[in-house]
């Protein structure tokens, strides 16, 4: 009997580094006992991604399908190296591709029309470990280029610099000297004035001028480290998303700052930078202190909860490594469509008969993403 991987084509794309060598598939460690929430780098950690997908028709339409899935692309030497990408496909074309303005990769998938099951496997490698910056100890930091400045310091279409963000940040910077001292400022007036909402969408939309113009600062990660990146760029400070997803549980036990289940369909996550002389890029995730507010047991916490004080103090400096970055880009075009562009890729799209399918809806797209972690 022919099976789905007998016919599957294959591919491979390398990242910016070398793949790890293969090694034998892992559980991902479970979280260990709690512990005081203190990421520092140290052991890099290896893991495997696997996106299946397999594109379902539209009722009532009849067309190709295509499909656009993000690849790690994003690397930092001090705690991100992405690996190699490998795929089995049934695709007519399948072929990497990168954003003209960011660099941010995917895989762009076409099937024929007559393709009654589109499908693809798409394995990813990667190596993370936890960041931490000793903010005692500045140093000698190579600064950006006036082209790398210029573009995190740019607006973008749903992260306006001007307007009600500039007005915005000017009040919170107020009497501050230092872009250290102005950020973290930044960082504190988000984690004060936002709320993590239950009710929005995969991440939110990342629309943080009209967040601001509601009034109503609710959202997920997506939202409130936008307005946190927007901020900044408005204060004058490099800043930037990262977007990513979530692949492991917390060394640290909190519950809700981890992947608690193989399978991490769900688990996206956007985290922010600031570029700060003599201490480079700075992780930054009040998104994430929020979370930790709203979810972390027994949940509604208090601002001043043993656990969100802790979060709130590193989450300024530091985060944990058990987080895959897809990439930083903005405003994506997905070639090959005529569908609008995306504020952010972090989720897989596809399209039947030019109709894009719901990309926060993975049972009826229908994609599965798990994620292990394995040996060297």
């Amino acid at each position: 009997m022919t099976t789905r991987r007998d016919f599957l084509k294959t591919g491979v794309a390398l990242a910016a580094v070398a793949a790890a060598p293969h090694a034998a598939l892992a559980q991902a460690a479970g979280p260990a006992a709690a512990a005081a929430f203190a990421p520092k780098p140290g052991k890099w950690r290896h893991f495997e991604v696997v996106t299946v997908l397999d594109v379902k028709p539209v009722e009532g339409k009849a067309g190709p399908a295509q499909a656009w899935v993000p690849l790690p692309s994003y690397t930092a030497s001090d705690w991100m190296k992405p690996g190699e990408s490998t795929w089995k496909t049934n695709a007519a074309t399948a072929e990497v591709v990168k954003d003209p303005h960011y660099g941010a990769q995917m895989l762009h998938l076409t099937w024929a029309p007559g393709e009654e099951k589109p499908s693809v496997e798409i394995t990813s490698r990667f190596s993370t470990r936890d960041r931490a910056t000793d903010f005692a100890a500045p140093g000698a930091v190579a600064g950006l280029s006036a082209e790398e400045r210029a573009l995190f310091l740019a607006p973008t279409d749903l992260i306006p610099t001007d307007g009600i963000v500039k007005a915005t940040a000017d009040k919170i910077i107020a009497g501050k000297t230092s872009d250290l001292e102005k950020s973290r400022a930044i960082y504190e007036w988000v984690v004060e004035n936002t709320y993590r909402n239950a009710a929005t969408r995969g991440c939110g939309t990342g629309d943080a001028a009209s967040l601001l113009a509601s009034g109503n600062l609710g959202g997920k990660c997506a939202d409130l480290n936008a307005l946190f990146v927007g901020l900044n760029r408005a204060a004058g400070i490099p800043a930037r998303d990262l977007y990513g997803i979530r692949v492991a549980p917390s060394a640290f036990g909190y519950k809700s700052l981890g992947a608690n289940s193989p399978t991490i369909s769900k688990a996206q996550h956007c985290r922010a930078e600031v570029w700060l002389e003599g201490f480079g890029w700075v992780p930054a995730d009040p998104a994430d202190v929020r979370k930790v507010v709203l979810e972390e047991p027994p949940g509604k916490n208090a601002l001043d909860d043993a656990k969100v004080v802790a979060a709130r103090k590193v989450l300024f400096g530091s985060w944990e490594g058990n987080w895959l970055a897809y990439n930083y880009g903005h405003d994506i075009a997905l070639p090959g469509s005529s569908g609008p562009k995306l504020g952010f890729l972090m989720y897989p799209q596809a399209e039947v008969a030019s109709l894009r399918h719901d990309c926060l809806d993975p049972d009826a797209f229908a994609y599965v993403i798990k994620a292990s972690e394995v040996a060297a």
